[in-house]
């Protein structure tokens, strides 16, 4: 079911939700089609709407995980994964019916791990307050561990921020199957985190905040 405060967005954005919308189809099990999917606005102005899109689709996993999100796929980068393909495919059907990400490669892909994200699709904000502050939905946080004889985790949270200078938010999947998707304060994570999954500087884990290249200008709107 659509969260409220995602029905609200959508009507401020003149995109009401009914039977016969593509996300009401999409949280039925149905895939939306072409004919249903809301006519998008010009694109510099639905950026905000396709980003908030985003990461209300990943709170919603907290409450009842989506059907249409495979469990085979659930973890971390699985759930970046859904919940950009799902917002993009109600709001920009075209391009998300395509590739959104970057494979090792640099390849177009479906798939992309979380290494592969953070490394080809996204772009670094930075790990200081400046890159805290400019914080914005659909924006995520990146972790990388080095466990013992080779191992290394890399873990991803997704950001949730109402409206700029309001509290952070920070969705994720643990990672573990079966697990549940957490959401929680980006405050309460930087205190009461264990100390390698805290988003602070001195943290030499936390790589930092990233974006999705087409959402910064610098790279001109699109994947290398």
């Amino acid at each position: 079911m659509c969260p409220r405060s995602l029905a609200s967005l959508l009507l401020a954005h003149g995109l009401a939700l009914g039977a016969g919308s593509a996300w009401a189809a999409r949280a039925s099990g149905a895939a939306p089609s072409a004919a249903t999917a809301p006519a998008p606005a010009t694109e510099a102005a639905d950026d905000a709407l396709l980003r908030q899109l985003i990461a209300e689709t990943a709170a919603a996993q907290v409450k009842a995980m989506d059907p249409a999100w495979q469990e085979a796929q659930r973890d971390c980068a699985g759930l970046v994964r859904f919940a950009y393909k799902s917002a993009f495919a109600t709001l920009r059907p075209a391009k998300g019916r395509a590739p959104l990400f970057l494979d090792h490669q640099g390849r177009p892909a479906d798939f992309a791990d979380a290494e592969a994200l953070i490394t080809k699709s996204f772009v670094p904000l930075g790990r200081d307050d400046d890159a805290r502050r400019a914080l914005r939905s659909g924006d995520l946080l990146a972790f990388r561990s080095e466990r013992g004889e080779g191992e290394v985790v890399w873990h991803l949270m997704l950001a949730l921020v109402p409206a700029p200078g309001t509290e952070a938010r920070v969705i994720y999947h643990p990672g573990e199957a079966g697990a549940r998707v957490r959401t929680g304060a980006l405050s309460a994570l930087e205190r009461k985190a264990p100390r390698e999954w805290r988003p602070l500087p001195d943290n030499p884990e936390f790589l930092g905040f990233f974006r999705y290249r087409p959402f910064t200008p610098s790279t001109n709107g699109a994947l290398p």
